[in-house]
């Protein structure tokens, strides 16, 4: 008997006894349930800014009309009356309860009343309080110090129960000194303290690739914005289009990120092109619903 034909046989006794010892999972399998390619993303999310103005005007209404789009997840912002938009804690859990969304995380100034920021935080359920933005530095050496920063906001939060993350704009990943300084983040922070969110619009736009910088550093990106940009769209900050409609290969970077532990896709639109912040917030949230991934 030739070699090849050998192993076959012995992968099919393989396959065979593996059928009869666990045959829901051999079951499934044939029919597609275990296939990653054809799961969808269960839960997705909404950074609330890409509604600011009706955040504005009326949040706890907006929030009901956006989780009926199937957003089961929100990040907030502190839109000048806090992270709770003048809500008491219990009144923002008792409607997240009632619309059947968590409140994971929201944008803040963590450099201000943190102590206080991270009770409202805690008390409504939320796992991160993010710092949406630092500004480019001049030296690397500035930007270990922001990194010292950034570990000791985590420290505080973490004596809250809640977690510090930075969200990245394109200002760093733009090479200085020698070096990027979003990696001068990642090497300068403490994983216990600090963890990322992946703008992947922005570092998509700076000229990296979003998926390999999260394999890169594997276990630090937890979140991620979800946002897409158009080709030979001209300035960085002004390609950003509907989900889909882009050239951000999003199924095969949710599906592949995962693996190198993102656990949350939250969409943020600030761009929007014949359409409203509303309807933007419902065609990207029908994109994501229907992905395979």
């Amino acid at each position: 008997m030739n070699k090849p034909r050998r192993k076959f046989l012995q992968m099919g006794a393989m396959l065979g006894a593996g059928a009869v010892l666990f045959p829901f999972e051999f079951a499934s399998a044939k029919n597609g349930f275990l296939n990653p390619a054809k799961a969808k993303l269960s839960k997705f999310g909404l950074q609330l800014y890409s509604v600011k103005e009706e955040m504005a005007k009326d949040a706890m209404g907006t929030m009901r009309q956006l989780a009926t789009y199937g957003y089961r997840q929100f990040e907030g912002f502190d839109g000048g009356k806090g992270i709770l938009w003048g809500m008491q804690p219990s009144e923002c859990k008792s409607l997240m309860n009632d619309i059947g969304v968590d409140f994971i995380s929201s944008h803040a100034n963590v450099f201000k009343d943190l102590d206080v920021q991270a009770e409202q935080a805690a008390e409504v359920g939320m796992e991160y309080l993010i710092c949406p933005y630092i500004g480019a530095q001049k030296t690397v050496e500035d930007w270990k110090k922001i990194a010292d920063r950034f570990n000791d906001a985590g420290e505080t939060l973490k004596s809250h129960g809640v977690k510090f993350a930075y969200h990245n704009h394109d200002y760093t990943f733009k090479m200085l000194e020698g070096q990027l300084p979003q990696d001068v983040l990642m090497e300068n922070t403490d994983p216990e303290l600090v963890d990322f969110e992946l703008d992947m619009y922005w570092a998509y736009v700076a000229g990296y690739d979003p998926l390999e910088y999260v394999a890169k550093f594997p276990g630090r990106f937890k979140l991620c914005h979800v946002k897409d940009a158009e080709a030979d769209g001209g300035n960085a900050h002004d390609r950003g289009v509907l989900l889909g409609t882009g050239e951000i290969p999003y199924a095969e970077i949710i599906k592949k990120s995962k693996k190198y532990g993102m656990e949350y896709f939250v969409v943020e639109q600030e761009r929007f092109v014949d359409t409203t912040p509303l309807e933007a917030a419902a065609n990207n949230a029908a994109y994501l619903s229907k992905l395979k991934v």
